[in-house]
């Protein structure tokens, strides 16, 4: 072959093995426009996001810090506060077991109905809350099929907390699932295999092996998942009866004070789920830098395979 042919079907500099790809100048945005994009999502996030959450705490505080901290302290306001959290401590740790199992079983088994599971994790998000807590009163009404039944064993249901636990549960189970399923099959089930081997049984594999790998997914769902259990609105509005003090959360306490003129007690109520906003998006923030970084370290060549089982398998790098 002619020099000038080798020449011709050599690879370019920035495309040779082992050194990074060099970009053309040409290629990349002018930039004015580079400006222009980041100004308008900018704007954009400042009058949908950060203007409404400041007026949010500029009107809770307009009367001053007396009537905020008497607007938290009213009687119906903590009663709210306290059914929102026992509902989130009932239904988070339902979901975070239903989603481990839940991604355990479709990420490290083939069986008929897969596709039917997945499909069904993903009904929440494709069904109104609104439907979904009309159907626990189709399930659980006084015309209900077991609407005569419950009424007869005097258990209450509908317009009570276990109605609001379970509207909750349906809106929030798939949060948990949806993190951890494609996280699970991306790590693949080879470290599970080899504690396996090593003689550890199924349960400590699943302590010191799949869930130290998964942790940070586990949290990232569980974040969310308590985010959304809280801040819950049309299913549980349709299963809570509205009655002040008993089963009124804090997005309805927020939905009645503001129903009734009293728009600081209302904001007040409502700037504390701003609160839990803010502190939600910290956390999960810290949580996508421990993924990211988490995810650079399986991706790195150079890293030792442990399993963590007391047993530790070193790689000969020689080979």
């Amino acid at each position: 072959m002619s020099q000038h042919k080798a020449q011709a079907i050599a690879p370019p500099a920035s495309v040779r093995l082992g050194e990074p790809p060099v970009v053309a100048t040409g290629m990349l945005e002018p930039a004015w426009i580079r400006t222009l994009l980041i100004a308008t999502a900018l704007l954009f996030l400042t009058l949908f996001l950060f203007v409404p959450l400041v007026a949010v705490f500029d009107l809770a505080l307009k009367k001053g810090w007396q009537a905020y901290v008497a607007a938290i302290v009213e009687p119906d306001a903590v009663s709210a506060i306290k059914l929102t959290l026992l509902t989130a401590a009932i239904a988070v740790p339902l979901n975070l077991v239903f989603g481990v199992a839940a991604a355990w079983t479709i990420a490290r088994f083939e069986f008929r109905g897969k596709n039917v599971l997945l499909t069904l994790i993903d009904l929440p998000f494709s069904v109104s809350p609104v439907i979904s807590g009309l159907v626990y009163v189709l399930l659980f009404g006084a015309q209900s099929w077991f609407g005569p039944w419950l009424r007869d064993h005097d258990i209450k249901i509908l317009f009570a907390v276990p109605g609001i636990v379970l509207a909750t549960i349906f809106v929030t189970f798939p949060f948990v699932a949806r993190e951890l399923i494609p996280l699970m099959q991306a790590q693949g089930n080879e470290e599970e295999e080899a504690a396996l081997v090593l003689g550890a049984s199924g349960w400590r594999t699943f302590w010191h092996v799949t869930l130290p790998n998964i942790k940070w997914g586990l949290l990232y769902g569980v974040i969310l998942c308590n985010a959304r259990a809280m801040g819950e609105f049309g299913a549980v509005s349709v299963v809570s009866g509205h009655i002040r003090g008993e089963t009124n959360t804090m997005p309805l306490q927020v939905e009645i004070l503001y129903n009734e003129y009293n728009f600081s007690a209302a904001f007040a109520v409502a700037s504390l789920l701003a609160l839990l906003a803010l502190v939600t998006l910290a956390i999960k923030s810290l949580i996508e830098w421990r993924l990211r970084a988490a995810q650079a370290h399986l991706d790195d060549p150079q890293a030792e395979l442990a399993v963590p089982i007391g047993v530790v398998v070193p790689i000969n790098k020689k080979a």
